[in-house]
């Protein structure tokens, strides 16, 4: 009897004892498509699962997750490749310990898109650029390396192209729907909404033209060296939240065309939720499924395109002559990583 009275007592206090049990990490990131594998590992309970009380803050663009990071207000941050981070990473300050999505051939990414006027004065393909302003969030972002690219690739002088840096991607969307600058590179959640509203038209997809490791996921050095274990709790998680993302996002038809169905629908609910809190689930939904970048279902980085990256910005003054791209990167948390240079 007694026995019994005690396994009651264990078991009621278990229900109460979960919630305290809980490590908090702190994440920074945008609510975009390209944090779908963060989202997933959260709205699964992969992260309580591994003991980690994750709490989220949103930015309106990357380079102020840098700044959270540098900051100590974060613990972690999920985000695209800026200069400012990799500065910060080769400092010691952070860490890039895991990739994020990619943008790879036949999967979607982020568009280029021109204003309505611009458009009808012939600004229809990535050459007809140079002479254009262009939208961008901050100089050293991704959409200042993606445009560097273009002009390399399509071989006009990056000088020609006025860069509008804006601060935040809803500034961007404001000022191309207003005809205020004449292009912009979005991500696709937001390019197929001006899209659908007639507020800007196709120019093309960067995945088109490039691939590229777009964005990783950061930690800062502090929770590397004080908490190693909750960074591999998070990373477990992180990782189960990829492979979810790919089995339900990224299937193919024979045909090449992504599978929609119950499952993908699942995933994208669950997405939603974070990207699209006030909206009506089944346009949520929709609006995932045709926006999901290509996502390592390991979260593997592709290394050699970030230390491309990382090169192309000291080309252009924006990242430190001092940094070395081998301290930017701690590839311990993740096994098998891509294009490992030699």
């Amino acid at each position: 009897m007694i026995r019994c009275g005690l396994v009651s007592i264990i078991f009621l206090a278990s229900l109460f004892a979960p919630a305290a049990a809980q490590e908090r990490v702190t994440v920074g990131a945008l609510r975009l498509v390209t944090n779908g594998a963060l989202f997933l590992a959260a709205g699964k309970g992969y992260f309580k699962q591994e003991g980690l009380d994750v709490e989220f803050k949103f930015y309106p663009a990357a380079q102020p997750v840098a700044a959270a990071l540098a900051a100590g207000e974060i613990d972690l941050g999920a985000t695209a490749f800026t200069a400012e981070l990799f500065n910060l990473a080769g400092k010691g300050a952070i860490k890039v310990i895991a990739a994020q999505a990619r943008e790879k051939r036949d999967f979607e990414g982020n568009e280029i898109l021109a204003s309505n006027a611009a458009y009808a004065k012939g600004l229809r393909k990535p050459e007809n650029l140079s002479g254009h302003s262009l939208a961008i969030t901050q100089l050293g972002s991704s959409f200042h390396y993606q445009i560097g690219q273009i002009a390399r690739l399509k071989r006009f002088d990056l000088k020609t192209v006025t860069l509008k840096p804006l601060q935040s991607l809803d500034a961007m969307v404001s000022a191309l729907a207003a005809g205020q600058v004449d292009a912009a590179i979005l991500p696709v959640q937001h390019a197929r909404e001006m899209l659908m509203a007639s507020q800007a038209k196709l120019v093309g997809w960067y995945s088109e033209l490039d691939e590229q490791q777009l964005g990783g996921l950061f930690a800062t050095a502090k929770i590397i060296q004080s908490r190693r274990e909750t960074v591999d709790k998070f990373v477990r998680a992180y990782q189960r939240g990829a492979a979810d993302f790919a089995a339900g996002m990224l299937r193919r038809d024979r045909y090449s065309k992504r599978v929609s169905d119950v499952n993908s629908r699942a995933v994208a609910l669950v997405i939603a939720r974070y990207i699209y809190p006030s909206q009506a689930p089944e346009r949520a939904v929709a609006l995932i499924e045709s926006s999901a970048y290509y996502v390592d279902a390991q979260a593997r980085l592709d290394v050699g395109d970030v230390y491309a990256q990382i090169a192309w910005y000291k080309s252009q003054g924006l990242v430190e002559a001092s940094v070395d791209a081998r301290n930017v990167l701690d590839l311990s948390f993740v096994k098998g990583h891509s294009n490992l240079p030699k």
